[in-house]
């Protein structure tokens, strides 16, 4: 883990001693979080054997961003801890993580195997609440919100900032070729379920799992187990070369 002041700039979770990684899956944060905040998600995944690693918030440097989730991509497949592990290598975001990711995969960057998409913004998708309102509007889940509420390195006000025109403009979903999993509260008031479905409905290869009372962050919610299960559920799909996965619509 690299680490920046007190905020893990990257963050990693290995597969359990003993098990051969089975791939790789790199989490971009959404605005005003950090790699940490997906620790739970990240360790969730790794128990099922995938090496999962978590990067900076690219709205706050883009370029650092890049050039992290570039060098995982790009790295020789080990099966060390603390090193990229082999493909499939599957971007994962929230928020305008989740945009971040979708505009790498548009854009053909090379070493994506596919994207999971939470929480997608395909507007503009920005809020004046204060924060108390802010963290209802992220999370259902009491515990994570009591995570965010007392972690002083999540910046308060961050879903009021734009989300970037240029990356909503380029992050086409008919230019993003490589399998799509879309998972995304019913309930997310910050980006309507809706307008998402739209969205994901010109990508060549795209899920969109609707989870039922969910809000906009699908992966910190009250409902992480299910959007953990069924990311692995993808997972398995990409790593095995399998044909679609029947998943149901709408989750609970």
């Amino acid at each position: 883990m690299t680490i920046a002041g007190a905020v893990p700039v990257v963050a990693s979770w290995s597969e359990p001693e003993g098990i051969a990684p089975r791939g790789t899956v790199v989490v971009v944060p959404g605005r005003g979080e950090h790699a940490g905040v997906y620790e739970r998600f990240g360790r969730r995944i790794a128990a099922d054997g995938y090496r999962v690693w978590a990067v900076s918030d690219p709205t706050v440097d883009e370029g650092r961003a890049r050039a992290q989730v570039r060098a995982l991509l790009d790295s020789t497949p080990s099966t060390e801890a603390g090193e990229a592990g082999p493909p499939p290598r599957v971007l994962v975001g929230s928020d305008t993580g989740a945009l971040f990711a979708a505009l790498l995969a548009a854009e053909g960057t090379q070493g994506i195997a596919g994207v999971v998409l939470a929480g997608l913004p395909v507007a503009e998708a920005r809020s004046d609440a204060g924060w108390d309102d802010e963290l209802a509007l992220r999370t259902s889940c009491p515990t994570h919100r009591g995570r965010l509420a007392a972690d002083d390195a999540v910046r308060h006000g961050a879903l009021g900032t734009a989300v970037p025109a240029e990356w909503l403009a380029a992050a086409r979903a008919a230019a993003v070729t490589v399998p799509v999993l879309g998972l995304h509260g019913d309930a997310d008031a910050l980006s309507p379920l809706a307008e998402a479905r739209r969205w994901y409905a010109q990508a060549p290869e795209a899920e969109l799992v609707a989870i039922a009372g969910g809000v906009h962050d699908a992966l910190n919610d009250q409902t992480h187990r299910t959007a953990a299960a069924t990311t692995v559920l993808f997972l398995e799909r990409l790593r095995l070369g399998a044909g679609p996965i029947a998943l149901p619509q709408d989750l609970t």
